[in-house]
């Protein structure tokens, strides 16, 4: 059972939420190349994101655990990263309310489904998509220049809509499987 638990794709899970501690520092404090190093962890954890799926597939070590861990690594290093852009003024608070509210609410719905059906909800691509947008929100807020902080408002808007189309999507799944819930009831 451990073997299941502590796979290379489940670690580079973990991980991206460790990478948050040298972000938050570089995002908050005011050091040389600050935003620099940040945009460099900020990519380290993206490429775990990435890494972390591909391996599981490729080593045959996609777990239950590795389907919770991952998506509820991303919303937790997602939601972080964007507070403390609200905080340092780079991004919107009502863009991070959006995120934040978003995953709120796919989390929820996944939990209710875990509990009532006992199925583990994975991303779909439309989820995905929208996460890679708000992550390069992120990064491009995070890097200086006119140029990225055209990039920066290009996404954050482009995220708007994929945030919608996205929600709307696994609201369906959602609606989907409480209907399925209660045929099986009757």
């Amino acid at each position: 059972m451990l073997d299941r638990i502590w796979t290379i794709s489940n670690i580079l899970s973990f991980s991206r939420v460790l990478l948050l501690a040298p972000i938050s520092y570089f995002l908050l404090v005011d050091v040389p190349n600050n935003r620099e190093w940040a945009a460099f962890f900020m990519i380290l954890a993206a490429a775990t994101d990435f890494l972390d799926g591909y391996l599981a597939r490729v080593l045959h070590q996609v777990t239950d655990l590795g389907k919770i861990i991952d998506p509820v690594a991303d919303k937790i290093t997602v939601g972080v990263i964007a507070v403390l852009l609200v905080m340092t003024g780079l991004v919107p608070l009502w863009f991070v309310v959006c995120v934040v509210a978003r995953d709120v609410l796919i989390l929820s719905g996944s939990f209710y489904i875990r509990t009532k059906k006992g199925i583990i909800t994975q991303s779909n691509w439309p989820g995905k998509i929208t996460f890679s947008c708000i992550a390069f929100v992120t990064l491009f807020s995070v890097l200086e220049g006119p140029v990225m902080e055209w990039l920066a408002n290009a996404f954050l808007w482009i995220s708007v809509v994929l945030m919608v189309v996205s929600l709307i999507l696994y609201a369906q799944r959602l609606f989907i499987g409480k209907r399925l819930l209660r045929k099986e009831s009757d």
